[in-house]
């Protein structure tokens, strides 16, 4: 055990580790996301192969595997998307069309493997050769423009994604956007570091023990990656198609104002499915419900989400999210109101308005009242 081998070992492990766990569990739970992650471990594994067994002291990647294939890089950038994917959207699969995404590791895999299966002369002669040199700089470029291309399409899911919700749920507590956010840049953070470390090493040609502070980074990243990773919520009925939502956010009409908003600008259609909405929401206080989502109330006004939608941001001047919670914030304060010896804590009265969390209950009412809960009812 040393400084060196000990945080390398424990991250190589980990990794391989919950690579295991999670192909289990999504093979058990039928959940490609899983699946997905565990495949993203394993890769985060690999990458801290190579100096994990070197400071331990195993030599046979250098020796018995010289030449073979063994850096799996390439596959990271597609993998990560299509988790973003899986995460997003539970009816999300993988289809022969999605192949393209793994041709530039195919390619790499079967010119170094040709190589290796003519023995080690033969890769020996190959590292020595202008051939390995002009591989090894378009090899670079393959990767960095993998990982630029990979992040920059996940950062637009986690975009889209958001925006979305808000027009989807009334309850944001199933999905955690900080997961999306801290992956990307945990991953971004990382592989920035790397690259300087890389230019640095080249300066100033660094030895093993000077360079280590890059593999020190991964494991920190492989081992944030797997907790938080494995401990996400799963929701069944998540269903962000990006096809489909790339189409809905182009032609979804801009959220006016509240103070702002007037009918007479608005399509008359959107406005009696507002006012059909307003007295349902009266009458029957569909709010109430905790996991309310807007297929659903579209389904019970026997109209399609995206007008539904339309009509809530154009007549309302809200999202859907900001929509319900107001009317629960609301109720929250008609049942405070009226419970005047206080028999019932807040959270009581919170959950009794729709809210199935503390921290939902605050973070909306803050964002809504602009002021805490407490605040809020000492000022009224």
């Amino acid at each position: 055990m040393s400084i060196y081998t000990t945080p390398l070992q424990f991250g190589y492990f980990f990794s391989l580790l919950l690579w295991i766990l999670l192909l289990i569990r999504g093979y058990k739970n039928q959940r490609l996301s899983d699946k997905l992650l565990g495949w993203i471990m394993f890769i985060l594994a690999m990458e801290l192969q190579d100096y994990t067994f070197g400071f331990a002291g195993i030599n046979f990647l250098w020796n018995e595997l010289n030449g073979f294939p063994r850096s799996v890089s390439l596959l990271f950038g597609p993998i990560v998307y299509f988790y973003f994917l899986a995460q997003t959207n539970r009816s999300f699969v993988l289809k022969k069309t999605h192949l393209w995404h793994f041709l530039p590791y195919a390619a790499y895999f079967v010119y170094k493997l040709f190589f290796f299966l003519q023995g080690p002369e033969r890769v020996e002669t190959l590292h020595q050769s202008t051939l390995d040199l002009v591989m090894t700089y378009v090899l670079r470029i393959c990767l960095i423009v993998s990982f630029v291309y990979y992040l920059s399409k996940c950062s637009s899911i986690y975009r889209k994604y958001r925006k979305w919700s808000l027009d989807q749920f009334s309850n944001l507590e199933l999905i955690d956007f900080k997961w999306f956010r801290n992956f990307i840049f945990s991953m971004i953070g990382w592989l920035v570091f790397r690259e300087v470390m890389l230019v640095i090493d080249v300066i100033f040609k660094l030895d093993f023990y000077q360079d280590w502070w890059w593999n020190l980074a991964l494991a920190a990243v492989a081992i944030y990656i797997g907790l938080k990773g494995f401990s996400q919520k799963q929701p069944a009925r998540i269903s962000f198609d990006l096809d489909k939502v790339d189409d809905f956010i182009k032609h979804e009409p801009s959220v006016l104002p509240e103070k702002t908003v007037s009918t007479k600008s608005v399509d008359p259609e959107k406005v009696q499915i507002a006012k059909k909405l307003k007295e349902i929401m009266e009458n029957d206080s569909l709010y109430l419900q905790p996991e309310l989502n807007l297929q659903e109330l579209a389904q019970y006004l026997q109209t399609n989400p995206a007008l539904l939608s339309a009509a809530i941001n154009q007549v309302f001047g809200k999202n859907f999210n900001e929509y319900i919670n107001g009317l629960r914030i609301d109720e929250f304060v008609r049942k405070y109101n009226a419970d005047s010896n206080h028999r019932f804590t807040l959270l009581s009265h919170a959950m009794d308005s729709g809210f199935n969390s503390k921290a939902t209950f605050n973070r909306a009412f803050k964002k809504i009242k602009g002021k805490s809960p407490q605040e809020f009812l000492k000022s009224h």
